[in-house]
């Protein structure tokens, strides 16, 4: 198939040695500033889309959709609600736990926790806890054998491994409200959770019966935790969920902890929009003014194809693809590095901080402590359209000033 004369004539002009080294700077920033745009855009879209898959598919995971608690706590009679619980639309399973507070002490060093209790077959209803415990811990996880589960977090900062033996302070249970001193207890390691984030640096298992006894709650519990159907409906189910039980209970959902990182992400991801925008279209204006100073180098080239019967349409169509073909290149370049990086940059993260020594993430403070990446071809696809698009519209002007060019002047003044 043959080309068209104007991508024909467009391209050999894009392709030609600039007489003026000017013009062949700018063009060539022209490129490498699409291309630094479009490669970075791409990079940090497939870093948001990262942490919101962590997000999703690691910490919510893990943590309840929602949780019910009595209002006059301990709550009896858990069986009836979790089953009247999962009658309820949305509602997809149910589990029973047992929370409280207690110091973990190793030595010289102490470490306050959140302390769950939980039932581990009930429990792998509503979560994937037992996919980042390591080895069999979670299938001989049992009450009665003084064991705990603990987060890798408050493993390091114990300095305990699994089968080390330590000493859990708890709160001493009494009806009267007086100040008791702390049960001790000794809890050998069990296993160890290891998210990867901040989880990890709070958390402390032990099975329900062990946890009800050390509160002296016989066959009550905290509250039951529930895992809904469509987890960005989890404020709206629990609470139709919560309206149907006899007792009251006070409604919590992951939004209510977790809420704010996805806000955050979802921030993030609309700025990345505005300023991709904002910096291919910076970019785009060093192909205004290499178009413009093509249209003066490439006068008497114009002025010979006007003689010749080109026409303004033509002469127009030749400085657009002119502009276009720069403006491809680096959105072709700037796609290949952006869709490199990306694939790579969980590693090229583990690279710098094997060099700096230091984490580029803390685990106890994020929520993962990772940098992750996912690559969407959508983004790909959406950033080079978008840098093509201000490409085509930065051409609109010199093109029609080299439509505009007039034969006779410029052969005369040659």
């Amino acid at each position: 198939m043959r080309k068209p004369l104007s991508l024909f004539i467009g391209g050999r002009f894009t392709r030609a040695k600039k007489q003026n080294r000017m013009v062949s700077f700018i063009s060539i920033s022209s490129v490498i500033g699409i291309a630094v745009g479009v490669a970075v855009i791409i990079l940090g879209l497939s870093a948001m889309n990262g942490f919101e898959k962590e997000l999703r598919e690691r910490v919510l995971s893990v943590i309840p959709h929602g949780e019910l608690e009595a209002v006059n706590s301990p709550m009896g009679q858990w069986p009836q609600i979790s089953a009247r619980l999962t009658q309820s639309d949305g509602i997809v399973a149910a589990a029973p736990y047992v929370k409280l507070t207690g110091l973990l002490e190793k030595g010289e060093q102490l470490k306050a926790v959140q302390i769950r209790g939980v039932v581990p077959t009930l429990e792998d209803d509503i979560s994937s806890l037992s996919s980042f415990i390591g080895g069999d811990a979670w299938q001989t996880f049992e009450s009665g054998k003084q064991q705990v589960i603990l987060g890798k977090g408050v493993a390091d900062v114990l300095g305990v491994k699994q089968g080390d033996w330590l000493t859990v302070l708890v709160p001493d249970s009494d009806p009267g409200r007086q100040l008791r001193s702390p049960q001790r207890l000794r809890l050998q390691v069990h296993g160890i959770l290891e998210l990867g984030g901040q989880i990890d640096h709070n958390l402390a298992i032990v099975p329900m019966a062990d946890a009800q006894s050390y509160l002296g709650w016989d066959d009550k519990v905290t509250g039951v935790a529930v895992k809904v159907s469509d987890v960005m409906q989890a404020p709206a189910l629990v609470t139709i969920a919560g309206n149907t039980l006899p007792v009251a209970v006070y409604l919590k959902h992951w939004q209510l902890q977790f809420g704010y990182l996805y806000r955050d992400i979802q921030m993030v991801r609309l700025i990345m929009h505005i300023v991709m925008v904002l910096v291919i279209g910076v970019a785009c204006f060093n192909i205004v003014s290499t178009l413009m100073m093509a249209v003066k180098e490439r006068a008497g080239e114009v002025a010979i194809l006007r003689t010749m019967g080109a026409t303004d349409k033509l002469i127009s169509r030749i400085f657009v693809w002119h502009g276009v073909l720069s403006g491809a290149m680096g959105c072709l370049i700037g796609g290949v590095a952006g869709t490199l990086l990306s694939i790579n940059l969980p590693h090229l993260a583990k690279g710098i901080e094997s060099i700096t020594g230091k984490p580029l993430l803390s685990g106890d403070i994020y929520f993962v402590n990772f940098l992750p990446s996912q690559l969407y071809m959508s983004d790909v696809v959406v950033v080079t359209g978008t840098a093509l698009l201000l490409s085509l519209l930065a051409t609109w002007y010199p093109a029609r000033r080299a439509a505009a060019l007039n034969p006779a002047e410029v052969l005369s003044a040659k």
